[in-house]
């Protein structure tokens, strides 16, 4: 017996700007997060990069995107476009 809210997981969503769309149905996205120095206690800009799966083609570089994880669809993509939050200013 299942039921749809059994069925729900909690994932990870996190939100980045995507850095590249040359991959067909893929994104990279630059996720950065601040991490205080252990010694100097000063905070650093670090940065990760995803590859995540954009099934519409809709993403452009600079756009600010949320992402959630998924299954793993390929080596290293386990990440899926949850959705746009902000589009890039075209040029």
């Amino acid at each position: 017996m299942t039921t749809e809210a059994t069925n729900q997981v909690n994932r990870r969503v996190l939100v980045g700007e995507v850095v590249s769309t040359k991959m067909d149905k893929t994104i990279a996205v630059r996720v950065d997060r601040m991490v205080a120095h252990p010694i100097y206690k000063k905070y650093v800009r670090k940065s990760t990069k995803f590859l995540a799966h954009d099934e519409g083609n809709e993403c452009r570089e600079g756009d600010t995107v949320a992402i959630e994880e998924c299954r793993p669809l390929s080596k290293r993509k386990s990440w899926r476009l949850q959705r746009i939050i902000e589009r890039a200013v075209p040029a």
